[in-house]
C-alpha cells in the first residue's frame, strides 16, 4: 500500500480557489463606479479573508509535510490584512495605501523566496509561486509610485466633469492585479502537473516470489 495516498484536495484546487476569489474582486472593482478608499478596502478585505481561508485550509488538506510553511505564512499575513481592512471605522485613503503596500511586499517577497527554494528542490508549483510573488511585489511598487494626494479635474464633452484621484488609481491597480492573478492561477490550476516520483512509495521492495 502507498504510504502517501492520493489527495482528493490537491494544490491545484488551492490555486483554483485563489483564482475564483481574485476574479470576484476584479469584477467588483471593474463594475463599481465608486473607487473610494472605503469601497477599495471593503473589496480588498473580503478578497483577503476568503483567500486566506483557502490557503490555511489547503495547507492541511492539499500540501504534504515540508511544503506547508508557505501557504500558512501567506494565509496568516493575508488574514491579518483582511481583518484590518474590514474595520469600517478606520478605512481611509492612507490605510488603503499602507495596508495593501505592506501586505503586497511582505507576501510577494515570501512567495518569491519560497518559490526559488522550491524550484531547487523540485516542488511542482514553485514556478507559479515565483510568478505570483513577482506580480504581488509589482502591485506594492505600483502603489508606492502613486501619489495618494493626486487630483485631476477634467471634462468630457457630452459626458460631464470628472475627477481622477490617487485612490481611484490605486483601487484600479488592485483590480488589475486581481484580474491577472485570477487568469494566471486559473490556467495553472487547470494545467496538468506531475508530482515528484518520491512522493509515492512503491508497493513492495521485494522481488516476486521472495518470502518474508
Amino acid at each position: 500500500m502507498s504510504e502517501n495516498p492520493a489527495r482528493t484536495f490537491a494544490v491545484r484546487h488551492v490555486q483554483l480557489g485563489r483564482a475564483l476569489f481574485a476574479a470576484v474582486a476584479a469584477i467588483m472593482v471593474t463594475f463599481s463606479a465608486d473607487h473610494s478608499a472605503e469601497v477599495g478596502l471593503a473589496v480588498f478585505s473580503g478578497w483577503a479573508i476568503a483567500t486566506a481561508l483557502v490557503l490555511l485550509i489547503g495547507a492541511g488538506l492539499a500540501y504534504p509535510r515540508g511544503r506547508r510553511a508557505l501557504p500558512v505564512l501567506l494565509g496568516v499575513l493575508t488574514m491579518l490584512a483582511g481583518m484590518i481592512g474590514g474595520l469600517p471605522g478606520i478605512r481611509s485613503t492612507t490605510l488603503f495605501f499602507v495596508l495593501v503596500i505592506t501586505w503586497a511586499l511582505a507576501t510577494g517577497i515570501a512567495e518569491v523566496a519560497f518559490g526559488i527554494h522550491g524550484r531547487r528542490t523540485g516542488v511542482p508549483e514553485a514556478r507559479d509561486s515565483v510568478l505570483i510573488g513577482i506580480f504581488t511585489i509589482a502591485l506594492g511598487i505600483g502603489l508606492l509610485i502613486v501619489n495618494p494626494a493626486y487630483r485631476l479635474d477634467y471634462v468630457i464633452d457630452a459626458a460631464g466633469s470628472f475627477t481622477l484621484t490617487g485612490i481611484v488609481i490605486a483601487v484600479g491597480i488592485f483590480g488589475a492585479y486581481a484580474a491577472i492573478v485570477a487568469v494566471f492561477l486559473g490556467i495553472a490550476g487547470f494545467s496538468p502537473r506531475r508530482e515528484p516520483a518520491a512522493s509515492v512509495a512503491p508497493a513492495t521492495d521485494r522481488p516476486v516470489g521472495e518470502s518474508a
